[in-house]
């Protein structure tokens, strides 16, 4: 498993009973998460004392009940700064496990001794986007939401990036690359970050078991002659890390050679010392 261990403005405290305590900044949030099935004690005082709890409604969806937390606030991550904001299905705007893969690819970028353009689908509010310009390369980042667009800037600005040489596009993803493979654009490294089920700017249905293999062959196209990275997220309910395993495995080696590894990713919770699984990650790099 990958850890995102790097945090210090973020932690999980505890998780139990379907919900976990988080700390982001010096904000206390509960929220759902459904790979917590165990019913372990909650003793840690801050599931007594949080600043917002996010309850799961029986029908579907849920919403937020706040005790004392502003409408915004941030939290840094290695010289990057997140505006953070609680909003609809209970995210704040970042996902704090692709730390990990942040990580990784900023490593490969700042040692590959050379420009690296880098294409960043289903980009949510940047956090792949701005890691990767801050360790020098050149992005593209392509959104269906507007408003997402938007957040990953402020999170730009608020980094010291928003001079950087980022493309912010708001599009959706599968038509976006079959656009870019007729213009006859390349990129050298690939992330994508897909939502288990979706729908795009037109009302388009995303369902990840479905959609994401003829995706993959796609972007195949799209990267250059020596690629540096092709990294692909998938969540909880998504796919396990054989799958991502086998299905980069008989795309990209045969073209590309190099390898794939794919992992859990997680995240762990201070009071228990064990970790929280947040999904899962596969990479491929020469």
């Amino acid at each position: 498993m990958w850890l995102a261990d790097g945090w210090k403005d973020y932690q999980v405290i505890d998780c139990s009973k379907g919900e976990k305590l988080e700390k982001w900044g010096k904000y206390l949030l509960v929220r759902p998460d459904p790979q917590v099935i165990w019913d372990t004690p909650k003793t840690h005082k801050g599931w007594k004392h949080m600043n917002g709890h996010y309850h799961r409604s029986a029908k579907g969806g849920g919403e937020w009940e706040f005790f004392d937390l502003p409408e915004q606030w941030t939290i840094g991550y290695k010289g990057l700064t997140f505006n953070l904001k609680p909003f609809s299905f209970k995210h704040t705007g970042l996902f704090p496990e692709q730390a990990a893969n942040w990580d990784w690819f900023s490593d490969k970028i700042r040692n590959a001794g050379r420009p690296v353009k880098v294409l960043n689908l289903f980009a949510y509010t940047g956090g792949a986007t701005l890691a990767a310009a801050k360790a020098g390369a050149s992005v593209t980042h392509v959104d269906a939401s507007k408003g997402m667009v938007g957040w990953a800037k402020e999170n730009a600005a608020s980094s010291g990036l928003s001079d950087a040489p980022i493309r912010w596009l708001v599009d959706d993803c599968v038509k976006f690359v079959e656009r870019e493979i007729r213009r006859g654009n390349h990129y050298d490294a690939i992330i994508m970050d897909p939502p288990s089920y979706g729908r795009g700017p037109k009302g388009e249905i995303w369902k990840i078991e479905d959609a994401i293999h003829p995706l993959v062959k796609l972007c195949i196209q799209l990267l250059s002659d020596d690629p540096l990275f092709f990294l692909i997220n998938s969540y909880t309910t998504g796919l396990a890390p054989a799958v991502l395993t086998y299905m980069m495995s008989t795309e990209i080696v045969p073209k590309f050679g190099g390898h794939v590894e794919a992992q859990e990713i997680g995240l762990p919770v201070t009071e228990t010392g064990l970790v929280l699984p947040c999904g899962a990650s596969g990479r491929w790099e020469k």
